[in-house]
């Protein structure tokens, strides 16, 4: 999936109200971008680093800048906005790039299901059973090569792991998609110092039968590709 207009690099002054960040451009304006995660971006959003943001001139935009990569000191980049990702995810989906969910013909997203909860996914096909998939973009690494999810707490979190959990129990495939936005991780954890309840719920649900998938991807400031599954 290609940025749909060039990129442009900017060095980050502040990021604040979760939704805005502060930064400086090239040529020395300091503008402000809409930062479109709302997780706590641990490590990715200290004053002085690189960023890359997209412009806009839509008149019914309020800011004409949104940020979308970190650029970091070895050439790896992280894609900040998490709504990049489910975009990438449904062209991979449709073209059977993920060969674990490539049996699948019928691609839809946001559905309804739960408790007023929208299933990032639903595949469906002839002779299989439904399969529900929640995506969530992981961007966090504390330690060289380690992808780790999630940078804070998240009941919201939770509730999608006893969802899938209910689906999984019912007789159809639950899969919790983690996609990894950074292209110097190798491997997945939890993390579950920052948010126990959040690991024990995973270990549940995998217990009533959600799988577990980890996809990479890679990351340019021309676009974002899904990458190949991690291994278990």
């Amino acid at each position: 999936m290609r940025f749909p207009t060039p990129l442009i690099p900017a060095t980050l002054i502040k990021r604040y109200k979760r939704f805005l960040a502060d930064c400086r451009l090239e040529d020395e304006r300091e503008v402000t971008a809409h930062c479109a995660n709302p997780g706590s971006m641990m490590g990715l959003a200290e004053p002085g680093m690189r960023i890359w943001l997209e412009p806009n001139d839509d008149p019914k935009k309020k800011l004409k800048y949104g940020w979308r990569l970190v650029e970091h000191a070895n050439g790896h980049f992280t894609g900040v906005d998490t709504s990049v990702p489910n975009r990438a995810l449904k062209s991979a989906l449709a073209s059977g790039q993920i060969k674990e969910l490539a049996a699948y013909s019928t691609i839809r997203a946001e559905v309804k299901y739960g408790q007023n909860s929208r299933i990032d996914f639903l595949l469906t096909g002839d002779g299989l059973p439904d399969c529900y998939v929640e995506v969530k973009s992981v961007t966090l690494s504390r330690q060289q090569g380690l992808a780790e999810f999630p940078d804070s707490v998240t009941a919201r979190g939770a509730k999608h792991l006893r969802e899938l959990g209910d689906m999984a129990e019912a007789g159809h495939r639950a899969v919790m998609l983690y996609l990894v936005q950074r292209t110097d991780c190798q491997r997945f954890t939890l993390a579950a110092d920052i948010d126990p309840t959040y690991a024990a719920e995973f270990d549940a649900a995998r217990a009533r039968g959600v799988e577990r998938l980890v996809v990479g991807t890679s990351i340019t400031p021309e676009g974002v590709e899904i990458g190949q599954p991690f291994a278990d």
